[in-house]
């Protein structure tokens, strides 16, 4: 039985089309260098702390963005990858609250523009979300978004990340 699994496995090996390992990080994934690898931190107006991190995954072919409000109250996690069919950047966001969003991504001018529209319904019915963000000549990021409810777009306040290096995503369980 043992030999027959090894030869089942030797033989899908020989059978998988060989995918070369990623050289070095997606070129169209470059807006997210300076972020990757990095955790940051904003206080928003109400009080609220929410805590950012990025990272490169699955050999530079995509970022991994999580995220927690106040210690975990609120958190999602995106992927965000090339799209080769619809060529642009593309990204997919779970949230703990139960809905999720897909988006397309363009960089322009040094400022990354997504728009996502929401699935599953989200907390006060919103239902797209468009951001503009940039890294400030200060080391900042700075996140500027509108949000889609009762089909009238209202703009949030700017939200100001700074790198805080001991602040950690929880997700409370």
């Amino acid at each position: 039985m043992k030999k027959t699994l090894v030869a089942l496995a030797a033989l899908a090996a020989l059978a998988a089309p060989a995918i070369p390992a990623a050289a070095e990080t997606d070129p169209r994934l470059a807006w997210f260098a300076p972020l990757a690898g990095r955790t940051w931190t904003c206080t928003f107006p109400n009080g609220a702390t929410d805590v950012h991190r990025f990272d490169f995954v699955l050999g530079g072919r995509a970022v991994r963005t999580e995220h927690s409000v106040n210690e975990g109250a609120y958190g999602g996690t995106a992927v965000v990858y090339w799209d080769a069919e619809k060529q642009t950047l593309a990204a997919h966001y779970v949230t703990t609250a139960g809905f999720f969003t897909t988006a397309t991504i363009r960089i322009e001018n040094g400022s990354m523009l997504s728009h996502e529209i929401v699935h599953g319904g989200s907390p006060g019915g919103v239902t797209e979300v468009k951001a503009e963000s940039r890294l400030l000549p200060d080391g900042r990021l700075v996140v500027k978004a509108q949000q889609l409810k009762g089909g009238e777009w209202t703009p949030g306040p700017d939200r100001y990340y700074s790198e805080d290096a001991k602040a950690r995503v929880v997700f409370q369980p």
